[in-house]
């Protein structure tokens, strides 16, 4: 494998940063994951986009290349791969160990790949079985304290999330994703998914502000605007999501994949969930195949 570092193809072995780049002491970076179907990175606009209202947000408004997309295909083409998962991390670059950033920036940025299955209307999920998701008692970090829209290296949030589901797990229940309520206990999204659900035909998922606005989640929403689904996004309890008739969780690699359990209580899946899984498949079918 190769991974594109700093604007040259390096080796997977050879592909490191610096000890004092600000992305490894502290977290102070942006990152997007992106698909790339059939060579083309999917929803590509919308990730770039993204990526700089984080570095914006970090203060680095100049940080993303001009280049990246260029960046992100030559990685693409070194190891042969139009199926792949597409990691872009831009950091701070290398400074001086202290917490206040120096005013200019010289980034580092990386692009990893790793392949995955083919997508579309005759692809496969990436997943292996609908998704068991456990409620966790770890909290979303509010957005006052850490923007809810910055997708920023610092993922402790997460890690201590999964780590419960660890502490959680038997021989006879592992959990695939951990549920995140915000300080007041509203339902908020999954440690790398947002989460909807389906009720008496009306689809549901907790509003932005204090959840991570994924790229899917938006998608999916455009998606069942176009099928002039109900639509309602708000605030939940978890018990809506337990008593729920259908429910699913998504992100930019896992697309829309459905919820089994929730806490132990059976969910699953229904019309809803695969009419949209469908017209997801195809968008992506006639936009990069």
């Amino acid at each position: 494998m190769q991974y594109h570092v700093d604007g040259e193809l390096v080796a997977r072995e050879d592909a490191t940063v610096h000890v004092e780049d600000r992305g490894f002491r502290y977290g102070d970076a942006a990152f997007e994951t992106c698909r790339a179907y059939g060579g083309e990175v999917f929803a590509w606009d919308r990730h770039l986009r993204r990526l700089e209202n984080t570095c914006e947000t970090l203060g680095m408004p100049e940080a993303v290349p001009a280049d990246l997309a260029l960046r992100v295909a030559e990685t693409l083409d070194a190891n042969d791969l139009a199926d792949a998962y597409v990691r872009v991390s831009v950091t701070r670059g290398v400074q001086p160990g202290k917490l206040t950033p120096r005013e200019e920036v010289d980034p580092t940025v990386v692009v990893q790949v790793k392949p995955l299955p083919r997508g579309g209307t005759d692809g496969e999920p990436v997943w292996d079985g609908h998704a068991t998701v456990q409620t966790v008692k770890t909290r979303r970090v509010p957005s006052a304290a850490v923007p809810a829209d910055a997708k920023t290296h610092n993922y402790l949030n997460g890690i201590m999330a999964r780590l419960e589901l660890r502490r959680v797990a038997n021989e006879g229940y592992q959990p695939d994703e951990a549920l995140l309520r915000d300080v007041d206990g509203n339902l908020q999204e999954g440690t790398t998914s947002n989460v909807f659900f389906v009720d008496d035909g009306t689809l549901h998922t907790p509003t932005t502000g204090e959840l991570l606005p994924g790229i899917t989640r938006e998608l999916v929403l455009e998606l069942a605007a176009d099928e002039s689904f109900p639509v309602e996004t708000g605030r939940y309890d978890v018990d809506d999501l337990r008593d729920a008739d259908e429910a699913f969780l998504t992100n930019t690699t896992w697309e829309l994949r459905p919820i089994e359990t929730v806490d132990g209580l059976q969910v699953g899946t229904g019309p809803v969930t695969a009419l949209l899984q469908r017209l997801y498949r195809k968008r992506v079918e006639a936009r990069c195949y």
